[in-house]
């Protein structure tokens, strides 16, 4: 017993191993006992922390490591709502996001005015503050949305963007009447105010992506990543926090700013979902439940009186935008449920708005009582409204979202054709070219698909190397890393053949490839006018060697397989490119695979954030063009002509490009003589940038995807 002497079991637990590991454990349990009562997971961790804290058992304090973790909890929610934004929707959705933010704030506003004043009897000052925490709202359960997958949904999309909205009109309202109750608004006030929040957003939007940009093309290190993007969202917390905002909105706006470059299916996109979901969010929704006190029930009747109008008007008024917002975009009652759920819950603007209007005090009464903007008995109500909100917001989030998402699911399930599943086949040889084309891959895939990749490295026979196998297992230890980085199994397979090129279309078939991307040859181009290699069509080279920018084994490769192939030149991170231009010949719509790699662009395009612009002749762009589907606008469709002079394209180039192919074999309907002269264009016109040279599937075996030679 004398080991433990030194350990102090007193409660409230100081001890900083025992209060982490309680949290842990209370974090780990919750799911398992709250699935068999039905609550939902995030309600479970806010009463936890009101069991386990000082108005509870005491067993925990609400100290500076609490309130420093929740608040990063916090603003990772905020963070992560806008870095989970469908952009090209948030831009085609915004008017709709600022019309549900203006009700989500005037209905409030009006009913909290009025029940402020003629209710409650308060001050004019005090009824617009009351009204305030009345109109700001917390995401508090957008976790549950973004854990059903359906955080791009339109319903979700106004929401989050009409938190912001309402947000930051409540903060500003706080600060004005704050600055009027205490007689310090001026001329000035107003100009300050307004150029300090301009200059806040002005450089989050645009200063932190070209300084995100910069970081991701120079620094690879996974760790050092992440620990950036951490560095950005408090940054720009602080920023928003200078400029007389709420941090969250600062939060937000750094998500909206490095939505682009943190694809979704990216490896820094499941680090950052994962250490927010297991640490830093539970510790916000444990910090919240701290705050409450089951005790202000039966502390006095104002107290209960200020609580139960509170509760009532916030609810109705809530519900009303949501149901305002239906009606005005003809949303279902499901996507108007998933609006109520997010928008409902008030935790971190109404508490901070409700502390600094508990701190000004006005004046005193005669026995030196001070008067303040908003009283105890509103602080006490404010504690037993964010218990009552959060339980109201995650129920109605969890219904709606559930009801969404197995729609969802039931009309995939309803398509004409069930989708084949992807298999992509990643051979690889080159240590420095392994996470760029796993990552082309991961991109080229459907979401929650968490299998169908493959990498192979083969091994010659002839080729005596002791070391070939350890260098080969070292290389598909590196995909397998990089592809568990965006929660994907990617199956390894390293095999001996008689050449490299036979390996690749042996596993091909034996493993169903639905599309190969490998990387592009090394050695140097020919120049126009070299002979074609006998057997391969197309694809130029010099007699005996290799083909030119292809290599012989690709050539080899191209000539004995018919499957969509990706032949990646990686010259720059593929997260840091703002552009894919991808030029399509003549007739391209004619070939056997122009939908199984048009689907592929599409997938490019949702996945990465990435512009795609499609360059073909008119005829062309309209097959490319989307027929009775909702059309991306990350995607653009340019006229393009101009095949006899490829070189031309270098003037409409632009720094962190990446300029794409699509070509043909030779005798082809879509085959343009050019194509043979485009890995020397590559070598001597694009070097600085990343290319892709495109092989789709074409004609001439319908029974097999395979060439027969």
């Amino acid at each position: 017993m004398l080991l433990f002497t030194h350990i102090d079991f007193s409660l409230p637990l100081e001890d900083p191993i025992l209060k982490f590991l309680l949290i842990l454990v209370i974090i780990l349990a919750a799911p398992l006992l709250l699935n068999k009562l039905k609550i939902p997971y995030l309600l479970g961790l806010i009463i936890a922390g009101a069991v386990i804290g000082p108005h509870g058992l005491n067993l925990v304090l609400r100290d500076s490591s609490i309130i420093l973790s929740g608040t990063a909890g916090l603003l990772y929610i905020m963070f992560l709502s806008g870095l989970d934004m469908d952009m090209s929707d948030f831009r085609r959705n915004s008017w709709r996001s600022l019309v549900f933010g203006l009700y989500t704030f005037c209905v409030p506003l009006l009913l909290g005015i009025l029940a402020g004043y003629y209710i409650l009897g308060f001050s004019i000052y005090s009824s617009i503050l009351l009204a305030g925490l009345f109109a700001s709202q917390t995401l508090i359960a957008y976790p549950i949305v973004s854990k059903l997958g359906i955080a791009r949904d339109k319903a979700v999309t106004i929401a989050v963007g009409g938190t912001v909205i309402t947000d930051t009109l409540a903060l500003l309202l706080l600060t004005v009447i704050v600055g009027m109750a205490t007689g310090n608004v001026d001329d000035m006030f107003w100009w300050r105010l307004a150029g300090s929040v301009a200059l806040c957003i002005a450089v989050i939007v645009i200063l932190f992506p070209i300084l995100a940009h910069w970081f991701f093309k120079q620094v690879s290190d996974n760790i050092s990543q992440y620990i950036f993007v951490l560095a950005m969202v408090f940054l720009g917390a602080f920023l928003a926090q200078l400029a007389g905002l709420e941090p969250i909105i600062g939060a937000f706006l750094s998500g909206i700013a490095l939505n682009r470059l943190i694809p979704r299916t990216s490896p820094l996109m499941n680090r950052i979902e994962f250490v927010g979901n297991a640490i830093f969010i539970p510790f916000f929704l444990i910090g919240v439940g701290m705050l409450i006190d089951y005790r202000a029930f039966f502390r006095d009747w104002e107290s209960l009186e200020v609580a139960a109008v509170m509760i009532v008007l916030i609810t109705a008024a809530k519900f009303i935008a949501a149901w305002l917002t239906q009606k005005s975009f003809r949303l279902s009652p499901d996507q108007r449920t998933v609006i109520f759920g997010l928008s409902s819950a008030h935790v971190a603007a109404t508490l901070a708005a409700v502390m600094v209007g508990y701190n000004v005090i006005l004046g005193h009464t005669p026995d030196g009582e001070p008067i303040r903007l908003l009283n105890e008995s509103v602080l006490n109500g404010t504690i037993l409204m964010i218990l009552a909100t959060c339980t109201v917001s995650t129920f109605a989030t969890q219904r709606g979202a559930h009801n969404i998402a197995v729609r969802q699911a039931h009309l995939a399930s309803d398509e004409k054709a069930p989708k084949q599943e992807d298999h992509i086949l990643i051979p690889v040889s080159n240590e420095h070219t392994v996470d760029e084309l796993v990552s082309l891959s991961v991109m080229l895939k459907r979401p929650k698909e968490p299998n169908g990749l493959y990498a192979l490295h083969a091994i010659d026979n002839k080729v005596e190397d002791p070391n070939a196998e350890k260098r080969g297992q070292k290389l598909l230890d590196t995909a397998a890393t990089t592809a568990a980085a965006s929660d994907i199994y990617l199956q390894e397979l390293l095999r001996y053949d008689v050449n490299i090129s036979n390996a690749i279309v042996s596993v091909s078939r034996e493993r169903n490839i639905t599309d190969i991307v490998m990387g592009m040859h090394r050695t140097m181009p020919a120049m126009p006018g070299l002979p074609v290699i006998p057997g391969i069509p197309g694809i130029p080279g010099i007699p005996g060697a290799s083909g030119p920018g292809i290599g012989k084994m690709t050539a080899d490769v191209l000539m004995q397989s018919n499957i969509t192939t990706f032949i990646y030149n990686p010259v720059q991170p593929l997260n840091t490119i703002k552009r894919h231009l991808i030029v399509v010949p003549e007739k391209a719509e004619q070939e056997a695979g122009f939908q199984l790699w048009l689907q592929r662009i599409r997938l490019l395009a949702e996945n990465s954030g990435a512009k795609i612009a499609l360059l073909a002749p008119e005829t062309t762009l309209a097959y490319l063009r989307p027929r009775g589907r909702k059309r991306s606008s990350n995607i653009e469709y340019v006229p393009f002509t101009q095949w006899d002079d490829l070189p031309s394209l270098e003037h409409d180039m632009r720094d962190d490009d990446c300029l794409w192919f699509v070509m043909s074999r030779r005798d082809r309907v879509s085959y343009h003589p050019a194509m043979s002269r485009i890995p020397a264009y590559l070598e001597h016109h694009f070097a600085g940038y990343s290319s892709i040279l495109l092989y789709p599937v074409q004609a001439g075996d319908t029974e097999s995807r395979y060439i027969r030679v």
